[in-house]
């Protein structure tokens, strides 16, 4: 069972160096929902995952884990590296292969934070490392060497390392990266099953708004670091907002069939532009 918990950003200020690049950022990771950071690169999405992940220095602010549901809250930057990893863990794009190691031992890694000394895997740490395994899509290839993986793959093994580490959050920063369409999808359903099935508060940096709108219950729309808008799927990917943010015109409808929102940016050579360029010549 993954204890259920929160965690807060509050007024974050972030920096590279003497830069400022998020500026008086709040958000909360709740229990049982996905919360999707979107926004065109440089405006601060993957360091603010970062800053919640302990991986990048706080300049303003602070971090607060639980103070949900009548938990206690406590400050995240007073835990210890290993009680944090208990219950956060973050599926970052940048991890090299490990060489030398097969698959089942890197998602093994997982369960670092919850072993003892140098004592083997437990009954529980198996049972974790074989589910993760399953979901993800990985155990078939258990013994092989991640030397020998694709990096689609290898990022599909990582992801299940995060998996068997059962924290009650999640961070991932564009865990869709480098996978081809059906493993984009799968991995979304997973992120999906995480919150609905797990109670497990889960934050995702996405490029692709079409996946955001697709399973978010929360967007935070960021642009120069800042948050543009914050809400719902719905109230925050409007025309307007995302014309302001990326500079570019879109149209966003309601697929009835899909029953999700649909968002089509309109490029000079999308259809509606070139009908209406022949209409005017």
């Amino acid at each position: 069972m993954i204890p259920a918990t929160s965690l807060s950003g509050k007024k974050l200020v972030l920096q590279y160096g003497r830069d400022t690049v998020v500026h008086g950022v709040s958000l909360t990771l709740e229990p049982g929902q996905v919360t999707a950071l979107v926004g065109p690169n440089g405006s601060g999405k993957s360091t603010l995952l970062r800053a919640l992940a302990r991986l990048h220095r706080v300049h303003e602010g602070e971090t607060i884990l639980g103070g949900h549901d009548g938990q206690d809250a406590r400050a995240a930057s007073l835990l210890s590296a290993r009680d944090f990893a208990r219950e956060v863990t973050l599926f970052s794009q940048s991890r090299p292969a490990p060489q030398g190691l097969t698959v089942r031992e890197v998602v093994a890694l997982g369960r670092h934070p919850h072993r003892r000394g140098f004592g083997g895997l437990s009954a529980k740490d198996r049972t974790a490392i074989d589910h993760a395994m399953g979901t993800t899509g990985v155990g078939t290839m258990a013994e092989r060497s991640v030397g020998e993986l694709s990096g689609g793959e290898i990022q599909r093994v990582w992801l299940a390392a995060c998996v068997a580490q059962e924290t009650g959050v999640v961070l991932l920063d564009e865990p869709t990266n480098h996978l081809d369409l059906r493993y984009q999808i799968e991995t979304l359903d997973l992120v999906r099953d995480l919150a609905d099935d797990h109670g497990v508060a889960v934050g995702i940096v996405l490029h692709d708004l079409d996946h955001a709108a697709r399973i978010a219950d929360n967007l935070l729309l960021l642009s120069a670091g800042r948050i543009h808008s914050s809400g719902q799927p719905a109230e925050v990917l409007t025309a307007e907002n995302i014309g302001e943010v990326y500079s570019i015109r879109v149209e966003v409808s309601f697929d009835e069939h899909s029953n999700r929102l649909r968002i089509d940016p309109l490029g000079r050579h999308s259809p509606r532009v070139r009908a209406a360029s022949a209409q005017l010549s």
